[in-house]
Order: C-alpha cells, then structure tokens, then sequence
C-alpha cells in the first residue's frame, strides 16, 4: 500500500467510523477504498468489520449518557445480536459473495419507509394499545428480538446500512427517542462486529495494516460522530437517515 493509498484509507476510516456513529453505513465508505486500493472482495470484508469495531465502541462511549436505564435490554437484545453476528459470519465464508445482494436493497427501503413513517406508525399502535387497554413491551416483546436477529445475521456477513435497519426496528417497536435509540444501536451494533471480527481473525485472511488504519480513522470518527450526533433534532437525523439508506440502496444496485 503507497502512503497515498494509506491516507486514502485513513481518511475512509474517519468518514466511516463518524457516519457509523451517527446513523450507520460506514462500511459504504470504507469497502470501496479498500477494493480500490487492490484488496480482495473478502479480504477488504473482514479487515473493514474488524477496522471499524474500534469506532463503534468509541461512538458508543460518546453516546453512555443516552444509555442510562437500558441495561436489561441491552443484555437481551445483545444475546441476539451476538447469535446473528456469529451466524452472518459463518455465512460469509460459506456463501457466494452475492448472496445477499438481491435482497439487501429491498430490506434498506423497508427500513426507509418505517424511519419516515415511525411517529405516525408509533401513534396508530399506541392508539390500539390504549383501546385495549395493554401496555408496550418493555424491551420490545419477541418481534424486535427476531428482528433484531434477523438484522445481526446481515451485519455479520456485510454490515452496509445495518445501523439503519436496527434505528428503524427498535424506533418502531420501543417507546424511547430516537437519540437514545441511537446509543442502543451503536452499542449493538460493535457487539455484532465484534463477534464477526473474532470470527473472521480464526477463519479468514486480514490485511493488518488496512485494519490498523481503519481503526485508527474510525477511532477519532466514533468520538466526532457521538459529538455531532447527540446535538441533532429528531428530524435532522431522521433526515440524514433516509438519505443514508438511499445512498446504501444506490450502491448496492449499481455493484
């Protein structure tokens, strides 16, 4: 790697590590620096996912004051996600790498759609709720469990927009804000790479300097987006959401 391409990577790891922080999608940043730089596809897979988990846990680090009293469904949410990384991991290395291509995009739009629409959608089940006088599941009741499950097998194998698929189910499905939604996905979201990144360091080939520069850049990207994240009104970062999952669903379709 030149010491242009380093920067390059570098820089990638910022970007990445901030956007990740504050929606998600940082891998759309950082996977094609590294294809462009000569790794394989998988290659450049498994060193972006272990490069990023530093970022992931720093933005999460930014975000602990959103965090308070969600314990308990951290723990239960982060049982599936660890079962749903690990699966998406063992996928990866045993699936054609278009596996999933095909329907990533329609799951991206799904999840559009419920960001857009999660007050109004939140309002009709409250609405219902009310009528039958039952409250909301604490930690989201086993919809968002499976949902969630479902999400971290996708984040283990590829991880492109998976922060926008869990901001849409957990908006939807819990009664919290979006910013304190937000700190559960980051948290959740370094559980799922971090259980494919020990994974993959077992199973696949690493490009360790391509990892250590992601690392570094998405270190000082998590801090950057936790700071620039938590000051966003709800709209605002609906807003950057919807146009993060557009760009994502772009991409994929044009590869």
């Amino acid at each position: 790697m030149s010491p242009a391409e380093a920067v390059a990577v570098l820089a990638a790891g910022i970007g990445a590590g901030t956007i990740n922080t504050i929606v998600g999608s940082g891998t759309l940043i950082t996977f094609p620096v590294l294809l462009a730089v000569g790794l394989p596809p998988v290659t450049a897979n498994v060193s972006n996912t272990l490069g990023l988990v530093p970022g992931s846990v720093t933005g999460a680090i930014g975000y602990r004051k959103e965090l308070a009293g969600q314990r308990d469904r951290l723990l239960r949410l982060g049982g599936a996600c660890v079962v749903g990384g690990a699966t998406g991991a063992l996928l990866l290395v045993n699936l054609p790498s278009g596996a999933f291509h095909a329907i990533v995009p329609v799951l991206i739009g799904i999840a559009l759609v419920m960001v857009v629409l999660q007050p109004r959608l939140t309002r009709v089940i409250q609405a219902r709720r009310q009528r039958k006088g039952s409250a909301a599941p604490v930690n989201g009741g086993p919809v968002l469990l499976l949902g969630m499950l479902l999400a971290s097998v996708y984040g283990g194998y590829f991880g492109a927009a998976q922060g926008v698929l869990y901001l849409s189910l957990m908006g939807l499905l819990l009664d919290e804000t979006l910013q304190r939604i937000n700190g559960l996905k980051n948290v959740l979201a370094a559980t799922v790479n971090g259980i494919a990144a020990l994974f993959f360091i077992v199973i696949a080939h690493m490009d360790w300097v391509a990892v250590a520069l992601i690392a570094a850049g998405a270190t000082v990207g998590g801090l950057i987006g936790a700071r620039v994240g938590r000051r966003l009104p709800p709209t605002a970062l609906r807003g950057l959401i919807v146009a993060v999952g557009i760009a994502a669903i772009v991409q994929l379709l044009l590869k």
